[in-house]
């Protein structure tokens, strides 16, 4: 393509020709932008195609990629349909390896610590599927947690006659205290591994999960975290956690094309799981061992040095404040509105981009519903674990008109 034909592309996008993303033939680098200007984050919400038919406040489950991010994407899946199998028997596993290790940079881990995989549930069930279960063995999660984590640790007692014990989460804890102590009241004699959410998909609820980590460790219980939301949102070092096992998705707010997701494992801890499907060689004692899944679309592999490379030029610390202002420029207009109930702490700490709100005199569902086919705002209902409202997970291109009108709807729903 050439710069020509790029830039009408481009302007079918909505997008300017002056638009500072890069092009093939005509580049301006990210790091010219003056993130001191006021207009900064119109800038790169223009990197973005956005629907014109609604306001998108659910980036939560998947989070599209940026128009720069898109290209190269699609420019991968070009390189290896031309190359062929040629690129799949010579270089494929060590490009992957190549990603991984930029996660685990990321992330602050050792590059042998991680492994890419298709998404968080894959990561958490490779560690539920390959643990060394013994039947009495007692598992600890919370009615908060992801579904289908739930639901493997229920397959997991039927194989092997294990049993699961739930605890429930405080919407508004009054400390990390009150936290941890919930989780040690559940610990006993027989409890050998806890579920914690990094942070509660349904309410953006942050948990100490250091401090919970350091609790489960005086009982000898091991912790494994599930960072679905945390990758690409706020800035963390596995090392300083302390967990033993980890899983995340990348596609949500690192940007990653759909079907990335990574797991890691404590060093001292990879040659306790058995894999879920078997490895080409069963002497393996490295990450791979555990994550053998076959051929499988290796251009989004490729695909995540380029998200990386987009986070890195907006600043993890930078994107980070941005996602908790856009979520605390509508949470605090309505936290004390009379029929509104925000479902997410009010300390800073304990959340980022996402929150949760409910509009007490309808359900969620209807609430939802409201709000695409009266105001066009694209929510999500969540109608269970306590929690009754829609999950709101606005981007660092969301605009704060955007915000505004959601903030009026809100209100004009709780009368």
């Amino acid at each position: 393509m050439n710069k020509r034909s790029f830039i009408k592309s481009l302007a079918a996008l909505g997008i300017g020709s002056s638009s500072f993303f890069q092009a093939k033939a005509n580049s301006v680098s990210l790091e010219n932008l003056d993130f001191s200007a006021d207009d900064v984050w119109e800038k790169i919400r223009a990197g973005y195609r956005l629907k014109p038919d609604y306001i998108n406040l659910e980036n939560g489950y998947y989070c599209f990629l940026p128009e720069e991010t898109l290209e190269k994407y699609i420019e991968h899946i070009r390189e290896v349909n031309y190359q062929g199998s040629h690129y799949m028997r010579t270089v494929k596993v060590a490009d992957k390896a190549k990603s991984a290790a930029k996660v685990a940079e990321l992330v602050g881990a050792d590059p042998e610590e991680v492994v890419l995989t298709r998404n968080t549930t894959e990561s958490l069930d490779l560690v539920i599927s390959g643990y060394p279960w013994k039947a009495g063995d007692e598992a600890i999660f919370s009615n908060q947690d992801y579904g289908s984590m739930q639901t493997m640790f229920d397959l997991a007692s039927k194989r092997w006659g294990i049993k699961t014990v739930k605890i429930d989460i405080p919407l508004h804890p009054e400390s990390d205290e009150e936290i941890v102590e919930i989780y040690r009241k559940a610990i006993t004699a027989k409890t050998r591994l806890m579920l914690v959410p990094h942070i509660v998909n349904i309410t953006g609820h942050i948990l100490p999960v250091r401090k919970i980590a350091d609790m489960a460790h005086e009982h000898g219980v091991e912790i494994m975290l599930d960072g679905a939301h945390a990758v690409g949102h706020f800035t963390f070092d596995l090392h300083e956690l302390d967990c033993d096992y980890y899983g995340s998705s990348l596609h949500k707010w690192l940007s990653v094309p759909l079907g990335c997701g990574m797991l890691y494992v404590k060093k001292d801890k990879i040659g306790k799981l058995e894999p879920l499907l078997a490895p080409f060689d069963l002497n393996l004692k490295t990450m791979e061992y555990l994550n053998n899944t076959g051929t499988h679309p290796v251009a989004t592999d490729l695909a995540v040095l380029n998200a990386l490379e987009f986070h890195e030029k907006i600043g993890a610390k930078r994107k980070e404040d941005r996602l908790r202002f856009v979520q605390r420029y509508w949470s605090d207009e309505v936290r004390d509105v009379p029929g509104i109930i925000v479902n997410t702490p009010k300390e800073p700490t304990r959340s980022c981009g996402i929150a949760n709100v409910g509009v007490s005199k309808i359900t969620p569902a209807e609430m939802s519903k409201v709000l695409m086919e009266k105001y066009q705002i694209f929510t999500v209902a969540i109608d269970g674990a306590g929690v009754k409202g829609c999950r709101i997970t606005p981007n660092i291109y969301t605009s704060t008109n955007e915000l505004d009108k959601f903030v009026s709807a809100l209100k004009e729903m709780a009368g």
